[in-house]
């Protein structure tokens, strides 16, 4: 049996088409826990109208998603735990082929799968992963921060199943950070547990506007550097091997902290978290361009991010 967690918050036009994408899986032994985390719309109303015994809703007041997985992660009654972002959604074959890894792989913990994006116009696109280190379809994830450092992220929140005991022994979902919370979670599952991964794509990572290069972030970032710290912490236990991918993975955090800030026009932000990134990867190349383009004129900022986007 598999517990599927779901975070609420104010998604009363998605919840009902992400929790019909679970109740039409191939692999049915589930329950599902609607972590209510104080919406303020019709979301649980939305939920309610869903007619089966397998959901049960779970009520707190607002305090972040990473509080409401944790919620969800105590409430569950199972030891596999799959996680569901309430606007996204999955195949039908997702639960089917992360129990299957969870059979195929039971030295692992972590069970993650293949995933793409949809944005609000229904288009399509694949993710990249470069490195994997098997052939097949799936395989075990041995080297997670080769991978997550120079492709898209590896594990993605709706396309990953754990362990119970594993995510409450690295201490769930950290609270109290504004972005960068899942980062930092697979990060430490990473470095205490193994992963098994299949390439197959079973989760649709649906994208709102605020991923556009010309779009304000939906969530710009803490202004303490917590994730750094914390991901720091995790050096005393990779051998030299995993150092340098370790290192890169630091800088393409830091990359990502470089183009939100570029974004909207924060200029001693843009070049502090660059500088960071360099430090940590100094052939990351791309930063050295957004630093250079946040000094330039908003109006010839806003042309290159016209050309960049029509070509996304």
């Amino acid at each position: 049996m598999i517990s599927v967690v779901i975070p609420l918050y104010n998604k009363e036009k998605q919840i009902a088409n992400t929790l019909h994408s679970v109740l039409r899986q191939t692999f049915q032994n589930f329950e599902i826990v609607v972590v209510d985390d104080g919406s303020t719309d019709n979301s649980v109303q939305e939920v309610e109208k869903v007619n089966d015994i397998r959901i049960r809703i779970v009520h707190q007041k607002n305090a972040g998603v990473s509080a409401a997985r944790n919620k969800g992660i105590e409430e569950a009654k199972y030891d596999l735990i799959a996680f569901l972002d309430a606007d996204d959604k999955w195949k039908e074959e997702c639960l089917e082929t992360q129990y299957y890894l969870f059979q195929k792989y039971p030295q692992c913990s972590v069970y993650a799968c293949g995933y793409e994006f949809s944005d609000s116009n229904g288009n399509v696109s694949g993710t990249i992963i470069r490195k994997l280190p098997f052939q097949g379809e799936d395989g075990i994830l041995s080297n997670y921060f080769e991978v997550a450092s120079c492709s898209h992220p590896p594990i993605w929140t709706s396309a990953v199943m754990v362990k119970k005991d594993a995510i409450q022994a690295i201490g769930g979902f950290p609270v109290g950070i504004k972005s960068g919370e899942d980062l930092l979670t697979w990060a430490r599952l990473a470095t205490h547990y193994s992963i098994a991964y299949c390439r197959k794509v079973q989760a649709i990572f649906i994208q709102d506007f605020s991923h556009n290069i010309n779009q304000v972030p939906s969530r710009l970032h803490d202004n303490s550097d917590i994730v750094e710290i914390e991901l720091i912490k995790l050096l005393s236990f990779l051998d030299s091997s995993q150092r340098k991918h370790f290192y890169h993975y630091l800088s393409l955090w830091f990359k990502m902290r470089t183009s939100v800030y570029l974004r909207i026009y924060d200029i001693r932000h843009t070049w502090k978290y660059g500088l960071k990134s360099i430090r940590y990867n100094i052939t990351n190349y791309k930063v050295y361009f957004m630093m250079f383009m946040v000094l330039l004129p908003r109006s010839v900022q806003q042309i290159i991010k016209d050309k960049y986007a029509s070509h996304e």
